[in-house]
């Protein structure tokens, strides 16, 4: 016997098509969005993540910025005690320079002559004196120059007969100080 199916099987087929999509399209939509949250939520993990390397970064810059400025102030403290060792070798170095100094003063300064002001300003020395006779002040000068110690003698000025040394020449002269070889 033949069958007949008088049931509305089209409609039927049409209903649960219509579920099968709806169903797939709910899929498809919750995956969407399942996706997305899941794209959002990298993303906000990344950004975080790049945010703590940012926070650990500047806090490392900082420490770093703190440690140039000590070595900075280090280098200021190294360059002004190198200064001052430079100074007090100096000093060091120059300390036997006046005993040579005044040692060549006095044998160079012939007999008949006086010194009354010694002052001296950087290598630059300037005698006052007295002297018995203009001949008495070349001897002088001829000494000085054939010091180690004293060089470039230069004459500044000879006065005869003042109220002050009525019987002797005043006489002012320059010299350079020098370091023997």
């Amino acid at each position: 016997m033949a069958r007949i199916n008088l049931l509305p099987w089209r409609e039927t087929l049409k209903k649960e098509r219509q579920k099968h999509f709806l169903i797939l399209a709910a899929a498809i939509a919750a995956a969407t969005v399942g996706i997305i949250v899941g794209i959002h939520v990298e993303i906000e993990n990344r950004i975080s993540i790049q945010e703590n390397r940012n926070k650990f970064l500047s806090q490392q810059i900082s420490i770093v910025d703190k440690e140039i400025e000590t070595i900075k102030t280090l280098e200021i403290e190294k360059t002004r005690l190198l200064n001052r060792m430079n100074v007090i070798q100096q000093l060091q170095k120059s300390r036997p320079e006046i005993v040579h100094l005044f040692e060549e003063l006095v044998n160079a300064t012939p007999d008949g002559a006086q010194i009354i002001k010694v002052s001296q300003k950087g290598i630059n020395i300037s005698i006052e004196g007295t002297a018995e006779s203009n001949s008495r002040i070349s001897t002088f000068m001829r000494n000085l120059d054939k010091s180690d110690w004293l060089t470039e003698p230069e004459l500044i000025v000879i006065n005869a007969n003042t109220k002050e040394y009525p019987d002797a020449s005043w006489f002012s002269l320059k010299v350079k100080r020098s370091q023997p070889k």
